[in-house]
């Protein structure tokens, strides 16, 4: 479970980072940064960067095509990622948020909404 949620303040990014913390339970501190909303790679790496370290875990909520090619610049993995999709990131080799253009990162899983069934 995430103890942030970093989401874009447009509207859908909002509806879904509602929905999601509504279902999933979160109690995860939630911030909105304009810096997401339609941010290409470097800028998402700028702003997960500036997370403090004592968030371990953290859920980015934004848009394509920025999402797509930050998994792929973090994970070398090319992922389509339709809306409501889900990617699962583990780093490994930063001790902090600042390192994470340095970290090694492993795309864990993919969920697409093709993929769930009720």
């Amino acid at each position: 479970m995430p103890d942030l949620v970093l989401s874009s303040p447009a509207v859908r990014a909002r509806e879904t980072t509602g929905i999601i913390t509504t279902t999933a339970k979160l109690t995860a501190e939630i911030r909105y940064d304009q810096r997401i909303y339609e941010a290409d790679p470097p800028r998402l790496v700028q702003v997960l960067s500036q997370i403090e370290n004592n968030f371990c875990s953290v859920l980015l909520v934004g848009h394509n095509p920025g999402i797509e090619e930050l998994i792929s610049l973090l994970t070398g993995s090319s992922q389509h990622m339709p809306t409501a999709a889900l990617a699962k990131i583990r780093l490994e080799g930063a001790d902090d948020w600042s390192e994470i253009s340095q970290a090694k990162a492993i795309l864990e899983l993919t969920i697409k909404p093709k993929d769930i069934t009720e």
